[in-house]
């Protein structure tokens, strides 16, 4: 099966690689959801994403999340644990990338859905804001 348009709001599996693994060297993540917040235009070569993680964990400190409600997680096909997109700092990477997976057991299957658009602009609306402070981390791939 192909892979996905990039679109703003499609949660995709990923190998999130987080600020703080490559601050010690890593250039390897875990597979997880994560949330597609822009890509670059379509006939730009190579095109860009920027990718936000999902966690089961809480923010704490200085990570700044939005809680995913139960609908949407349930609606995406993610599991049933409280889940948060994290907004204070992303991924960029090409699209395609060697980082995108198949969703556990669904072979060919890349992407689990789109973040309903009021949540997505939401998410949006935080990410550009912690971007515009300098508050966002970022790991180029």
């Amino acid at each position: 099966m192909a892979l996905p348009e990039p679109r703003p709001g499609l949660v995709v599996r990923y190998d999130y690689l987080w600020n703080r693994q490559a601050a010690a060297g890593r250039d390897q993540g875990k597979e997880r959801p994560a949330c597609l917040v822009a890509a670059s235009d379509s006939a730009a070569k190579p095109r860009f994403v920027i990718i936000l993680p999902i966690t089961h964990s809480p923010p704490t400190g200085e990570t700044i999340g939005i809680e995913i409600p139960a609908r949407v997680r349930e609606a995406i096909g993610l599991d049933d644990a409280p889940s948060w997109v994290v907004v204070s700092e992303h991924n960029v990477d090409e699209w395609p990338n060697g980082g995108l997976a198949p969703l556990p057991g669904r072979p060919g299957v890349f992407g689990y859905g789109f973040i309903p658009p009021s949540l997505f602009a939401q998410i949006k609306t935080r990410f550009l804001a912690l971007a515009e402070q300098g508050r966002g981390a970022e790991v180029r791939r």
